[in-house]
């Protein structure tokens, strides 16, 4: 899974920094075994570092993360892999 083309929608482009696009795109790829289809990234600011949550449910999966950042955000982000490609959107996009 997540090995086939890679697509994101208007509103990850628009809002997300392609700097955190990269890594959560880096957090699926390095994840070991078996992986859902879908991937949940909570983003939330934690005083001046990005904090993201990055989960899924089959298998269960949780890890967190702190990124140092000077703007950051606050987003709900999928990646989902349908089998032909896998899109990163926004979660009021899907």
């Amino acid at each position: 899974m997540f090995t086939n083309e890679r697509y994101l929608t208007c509103g990850v482009d628009s809002t997300i920094p392609l700097e955190l696009q990269l890594f959560m795109w880096e957090c699926v790829e390095r994840m070991q075994g078996a992986k859902d289809y879908l991937q949940v990234f909570e983003l939330t600011a934690s005083g001046p570092m990005q904090s993201i949550s990055h989960s899924s449910e089959e298998p269960e999966y949780h890890m967190e993360y702190l990124i140092p950042s000077d703007t950051p955000i606050t987003a709900k982000v999928y990646i989902i892999d349908d089998g032909d490609h896998s899109t990163m959107l926004l979660a009021e996009e899907y």
